[in-house]
């Protein structure tokens, strides 16, 4: 007479540990911000974890709100407007961090909480009428170019302290830091370079620190990178793929 075989379950707390689920993604990062800050002698309760929601539908974004999320990073203002509506019951604060178009400006006002790829002068003055007219205000960081990359945008650095003196009188924008985005490059180092080139101007921009500006965020550091960017003294990292896994449709 054979004997039947049992039937291997999934019980074993092992196994829903090391489970590929949202949960333990999370957790997994959140591990690798602790030991990249243990590496240079930060407080990992410094380190913001951004999730970033762009091309991930409503069911993974309140997914993501039942592991304690109400801040989500999106790239596209549109998008915000279609997410928005279906989600209002979960209290989520959007925060934009693509670039900005200044035609984009009134979707700001209406949907965002913060934008963290504010670049030039133009888009400030947008913004500002748009959040006059909206009666609200907004926090923002301030986009630094630090790659070498034609394709990356942000503000040339060289003119970051004259433009913080023209933020400064803008009554809707909240300055509260930096943003920038590193090279695109398997080269640890070339990423590293571009880290500390935000970290080191933000450094000497406190020398000469407008009234009304704060620069104690640094953004910096995606699913790719996020561990450098931490140990150079990143106090948020974006985040998307590495929470919600393999994206279905094209960023």
């Amino acid at each position: 007479m054979f004997k039947r075989e049992k039937t291997m379950t999934s019980q074993n707390p092992k196994d829903e540990l090391t489970a590929d689920t949202m949960a333990n993604r999370v957790v997994a990062i959140r591990q690798r911000i602790d030991q990249a800050c243990t590496r240079v002698g930060r407080n990992p309760a410094e380190v913001v974890l951004l999730p970033v929601s762009k091309t991930f539908d409503e069911s993974a974004i309140r997914e993501a709100v039942s592991l304690g999320f109400h801040r989500f990073g999106e790239n596209r203002t549109q998008e915000i407007a279609q997410k928005a509506p279906s989600l209002l019951d979960c209290g989520i604060e959007w925060v934009v961090i693509g670039q900005l178009q200044t035609n984009k400006a009134k979707e700001v006002a209406k949907l965002a909480s913060e934008l963290q790829s504010l670049d030039r002068l133009e888009l400030a003055e947008a913004l500002e009428r748009r959040l006059q007219l909206e009666g609200r205000s907004i926090d923002v960081l301030v986009q630094v170019k630090t790659s070498p990359e034609e394709s990356k945008a942000g503000l040339d650095p060289a003119l970051l302290k004259d433009f913080l003196k023209k933020i400064a009188q803008f009554q809707t924008l909240k300055v509260k830091g930096l943003m920038t985005m590193a090279e695109l490059t398997p080269d640890p180092a070339a990423v590293r370079a571009c880290f500390i080139k935000l970290r080191t101007l933000r450094d000497h921009a406190l020398q000469e620190l407008p009234a009304g500006i704060e620069l104690s965020r640094l953004s910096m550091g995606m699913s790719g990178d996020f561990e450098l960017a931490v140990e150079e003294g990143s106090t948020e990292v974006r985040i998307g793929s590495a929470v919600f896994g393999s994206r279905s449709k094209p960023i």
